[in-house]
């Protein structure tokens, strides 16, 4: 099937390296989810973290497979083509421990995570999950700070945005509280107070939350497991929802033919590139008894625009992905 070019809405219509699908699939368990991606300054390449399953190993027991791994990274020069660097090396682990959804962002020189925290291998998800913070010089090499005291001993999927006023914001998911949305603040990124639940006007539980500022808006998606809600704020306090999930609807692209889930967005140049992941086995005509196939994950990327006063994806189109380095300052 054809697929459609959308112009790039630049000032170079088609600008950048077009990407592949699937973007990127783990070569050591094929189970890359939960995508954030940031600049390496030092190495002047882009690093993807993300969460690894196990998908190869269909021996594991009820929801073993999404336990017992550590932080996937892959790397490369231009967004639009990734391999497989390394895992990274988070000084923070006990037997049997697992890492999720990290989200990492850089400040004065120095990286920051907040990883999803899991103390074992379980094969259910009734279980304690923190946050912690880490914090790196090289984006490899990551030293424990903190665990973060938020609303319950349940907490994950944390998403980090500067306010104006100097003042650091934390979403992530609550789930004592139904998979609902909560927040706290830092003035210096080390120390958290909870604020609470977030006001959003449908109230719904999601996960993944990713909060950025573009077209003069604040935005923020999350995953409800039937694509990407998409909600608006004047404020950052108060969410509007508006109607429409993003990659609800399958694709037709190679690994790309059902919902897309728990995503990063990427401003670049004044583009958006959104980066979820997918369980390509999970349609019809796929065995649903092929352990491997139901659980096995892969990256995807498109492009968001700005359309009647929302933000809509055409997941079927060829994505130029052209990415500027950051300046450090």
């Amino acid at each position: 099937m054809t697929l459609i070019v959308v112009s790039c809405q630049s000032s170079t219509e088609h600008c950048g390296e077009p990407a592949p699908k699937p973007l990127f699939r783990d070569p050591v368990y094929d189970g890359a989810a939960d995508p954030v991606i940031v600049w390496n300054h030092d190495e002047e390449k882009w690093f993807m973290f993300y969460t690894n399953r196990r998908a190869k190993d269909i021996s594991l027991d009820g929801f073993e497979w999404v336990h017992g791994t550590r932080i996937g990274i892959a790397e490369s020069y231009d967004g639009a083509n990734w391999s497989y660097r390394d895992t990274a090396n988070i000084n923070y682990r006990m037997p049997d421990y697992t890492h999720w959804a990290p989200e990492v962002i850089e400040h004065d020189g120095l990286y920051h995570m907040y990883l999803t925290y899991v103390p074992g291998i379980f094969r259910d998800w009734r279980h304690p999950r923190d946050i912690v913070h880490l914090t790196s010089k090289n984006l490899l090499d990551w030293d424990f700070e903190s665990v973060l005291e938020l609303a319950s001993d349940r907490v994950i999927d944390a998403c980090v945005f500067q306010l104006p006023d100097g003042t650091w914001r934390m979403w992530y998911n609550n789930e004592r509280a139904g998979k609902a949305m909560y927040y706290a603040d830092s003035p210096d990124l080390y120390n958290w107070t909870d604020k609470g639940r977030v006001q959003i006007d449908r109230a719904r539980g999601g996960e993944g939350p990713k909060v950025f500022e573009w077209k003069g808006q604040y935005w923020m998606i999350t995953d409800v497991w039937s694509g990407l809600a998409l909600y608006k704020s004047d404020d950052l306090l108060n969410w509007t929802n508006i109607p429409g999930n993003l990659v609800e609807e399958p694709g037709i692209g190679e690994d790309d033919k059902v919902m897309g889930g728990h995503a990063d967005i990427l401003i670049s140049n004044d583009r958006a590139y959104l980066y979820y992941f997918t369980h390509p086995g999970r349609r019809d005509g796929v065995d649903p008894n092929d352990l491997f196939e139901q659980r096995r994950s892969s990256i995807q990327v498109t492009e968001l625009f700005y359309e009647n006063e929302r933000l809509v994806a055409y997941r079927d189109s060829v994505t130029y992905v052209c990415l500027v380095p950051p300046v450090r300052f």
